[in-house]
């Protein structure tokens, strides 16, 4: 299904004629984040339901302009694009807007996420791998060339966090046998955050030192 078929006009926006009641009233009904505000017909931005409660229920919306988020996508913004605005903003309503900045709807965060849920990397059977590098020592390519030289196919890949001079990259990996790849990231220096039950190489230095412990003790 198109994005484009996502797009929902149940909420119409609120004019900046309107009495910040009426913003209080539509989140007290609503479970959303925030709400549209157009003047003139025009999208300017959105009121949080933070900031509208803030408010005398009596004054207008254009007496707290100030306070509008301008956040919104385009009709052609990719839906990978649009989980990412809704990340940044820290919404669950996203504002979509045509070509000629005409108002068209919004998204609501649960379907993107539905989408995201229906791609390969977690549709797909397969294992979920984290492993961690430096920032300037790991490269996808290099990445890539690991999982597919041991007969992994990749399902997905992306930057899971950044921390300090470092980088962590989830996998999804399509392959019942993913040892051998954990045990070429580690030949190639990277860290394994999080592997799979297969990986036998932190089994084994247990198995060793438990039959070491056991020596000594004799």
């Amino acid at each position: 299904m198109p994005l484009s078929e996502y797009i929902i006009n149940d909420i119409k926006p609120l004019k900046v004629t309107n009495k910040i009641g009426d913003a209080q009233h539509l989140f007290n009904q609503l479970t959303y984040s925030h709400i549209p505000i157009q003047k003139d017909n025009v999208y300017i931005g959105c009121i949080s339901e933070t900031d509208a409660h803030c408010f005398d229920s009596d004054k207008l919306i254009s007496d707290h302009l100030y306070t509008l988020e301008g956040f919104f996508v385009r009709r052609s913004t990719l839906w990978l694009d649009v989980l990412e605005a809704f990340a940044q903003k820290d919404t669950n309503i996203m504002p979509v807007l045509g070509d000629n900045n005409e108002y068209l709807g919004y998204y609501e965060l649960n379907d993107i996420i539905a989408m995201f849920n229906q791609t390969p990397f977690f549709s797909e059977p397969g294992g979920i791998l984290i492993v961690e590098k430096g920032y300037n020592d790991y490269a996808f390519s290099e990445v890539c060339q690991i999982v597919e030289s041991n007969n992994g196919k990749l399902l997905g890949a992306f930057i899971s966090k950044v921390e300090s001079d470092m980088v962590q990259i989830t996998l999804k990996i399509g392959s019942s046998g993913l040892n051998e790849i954990i045990q070429s990231f580690r030949r190639y220096s990277y860290n394994i955050i999080s592997g799979h039950e297969e990986d036998t190489f932190i089994q084994n230095l247990k198995d060793r030192s438990d039959y070491l412990n056991k020596y000594l003790n004799l």
